[in-house]
């Protein structure tokens, strides 16, 4: 254990780090149109700018516990430091897109690790009683990543060139690489291990793994605008997908020594409803985060910087709460009934936002509910994270954690496929269901088109161009309130589904927070 000014430097790095990686699966999207026009790339093209990053993540997050077995931690995060800062600054000096998706699946290499290590390297700097505040630490970047990245991203786009959102890591990375290598150090249980040898090394369950869960990723990532199954690309991955996750999971439940020991979910029940949980947590998070920049900038013309530094004082808040939610459970409050009160006021966040969604809405009408979603992500995180390590000790708590992590990152991927897919879809059947309130023969809407009409009128059109821009208008009018209404409904579907998912609580056992949580396969 490190104390005193040692301690607080590798806390500095390692959160840093997390952020580092989180805010980068998010603060591109927010340059996306930059990119497309400086790129010459169509929509469908820049969004593998995305995509490669996300498939690099969820293959080696799962990885990373035999990763830093096999090489040692403290090397294992310095080469993934040092790789994520390189393909940064190359991703930022890219002259084409391909090169540019390249450079971001090898940062997503090097960020996948960043995640879990991290969180392995703050168990192990804290004493035990210190234990729930170094995973609180560890949940502010987590939490706060995501959502602080639209933020950064949206103020570099608005004042600076594109490949600025990379260039901001490099001197965050240097500073991590270089304390890395003064400050962190491994426990003697890793400077002990001895490496496996290439021949015992799980290559089967490593092949299957890219494969299965690569393919997901991908289906899940580009399915929307590929049009899902009327394309035969995405049919295809959605058959290596299922084939490569069937065999993966056969595969690392035979083995003698699995790349990923999914047998570890059958000794913890708590893991298994935690894994479960962090599903729905990163769902919610990411789908929150997806949706909410969509519906300002489309429907109330907000500008990218606007909608970032309207999302940041409840991230701010998530930050907060953490400390004081390791606390509580270090006081002995049980998980069980914390994780009930977050998804609950994750619920209360959604209605909210449904309710105040309206064409005249401003910022001020989302202040409280992006507060109140905040303290619920916060409540929700560290309770499922202790839940599902505690009682875990070495090797199974070190593949617990890889686990989870995956499992969460393809949760925040599920959610933003289908709120995109839903998104796109409800807005067509919608506007349909809206159209009979539309006729020639309602007095409504004559005196509609009639008002505009003179509108444009007296703006000095001809009448029959301006019969034509009154139509034009009132067909605007319509897509603004069938927008109003999906986004409306895709807060209230993700208010349910929390609520859905409650049940599982009555699954997990009660484990008192004793910081004995060993994180040994790192």
């Amino acid at each position: 254990m490190e104390t005193g000014f040692t301690k607080w430097i590798i806390v500095i790095t390692v959160v840093l780090c997390v952020l580092l990686e989180l805010i980068d699966t998010s603060i591109v999207n927010v340059a996306l149109t930059q990119m497309m026009g400086n790129l010459s790339a169509t929509q469908q093209e820049v969004s593998w700018v995305v995509a490669a990053y996300g498939i690099a993540n969820v293959i080696v997050i799962p990885m990373t516990g035999f990763l830093g077995e096999q090489f040692g931690r403290r090397n294992y995060f310095f080469f993934s430091v040092v790789l994520f800062t390189l393909a940064s600054m190359a991703c930022g000096q890219s002259t084409n897109l391909w090169e540019l998706v390249a450079f971001r699946f090898i940062q997503g290499i090097g960020g996948g690790a960043l995640m879990a290590t991290s969180q392995a390297i703050l168990i192990d700097t804290f004493p035990p009683k210190q234990l729930p505040l170094g995973q609180a630490l560890f949940g502010m970047g987590v939490i706060i990543g995501p959502t602080i990245g639209p933020t950064l991203g949206g103020y570099i786009v608005d004042n600076y060139d594109w490949p600025w959102i990379f260039y901001v890591n490099v001197p965050v990375g240097i500073l991590a690489a270089l304390f890395t290598m003064l400050f962190i150090r491994d426990p003697e249980r890793i400077k002990n291990a001895v490496p496996r040898p290439l021949r015992e090394i799980d290559w089967t369950g490593i092949a299957l793994l890219i494969i299965g869960v690569g393919s997901l990723q991908f289906v899940l990532e580009q399915g929307e605008s590929n049009d899902w199954f009327e394309d035969n690309t995405i049919i295809l991955f959605t058959i290596l997908s299922t084939a490569g996750i069937i065999g993966f999971i056969w595969r690392e439940l035979t083995a003698d020594k699995p790349i990923v020991d999914l047998r570890v979910l059958g000794k913890s029940r708590n893991l298994a409803v935690g894994a479960f949980l962090s599903f729905v947590l990163g769902f919610g998070l990411f789908a929150s985060v997806f949706v909410f920049p969509i519906f300002t900038q489309r429907i109330l013309g907000f500008t990218a910087a606007q909608t970032g530094f309207l999302l940041l004082p409840g991230a701010l808040a998530s930050g907060f709460m953490m400390p004081l939610i390791g606390r509580a459970l270090q006081a002995g409050i049980p998980q069980k009934f914390m994780i009930p009160v977050g998804f609950t006021i994750f619920f209360i966040f959604t209605f909210w936002m449904s309710a105040r969604i309206s064409p005249t809405a401003g910022e001020d009408d989302f202040f409280w509910p992006l507060m109140v979603r905040g303290i619920g992500l916060g409540l929700i995180f560290l309770p499922i994270t202790t839940m599902s390590l505690a009682g875990l000790q070495g090797k199974d708590a070190g593949q617990a954690a890889g686990i989870t992590g995956m499992i969460r990152q393809l949760g925040g991927s599920f959610g933003v496929a289908i709120v995109g897919t839903y998104l796109e879809r409800s807005i067509a059947s919608n506007r349909v269901a809206l159209l009979p309130n539309i006729s020639l023969y309602n007095p409504e809407t004559v005196q509609r088109i009639q008002a505009f009409t003179q509108n444009f009128l007296a703006k000095g059109f001809p009448l029959e161009q301006a019969q034509r821009q009154a139509y034009a208008a009132l067909e605007g009018v319509l897509m603004k309130q069938t927008s109003l209404i999906t986004y409306s409904q895709i807060f209230t579907a993700l208010g349910f589904f929390f609520i859905a998912c409650l049940p599982l609580i009555l699954l997990v056992k009660r484990v008192k927070v004793t910081g004995k949580v060993s994180m040994d396969a790192h």
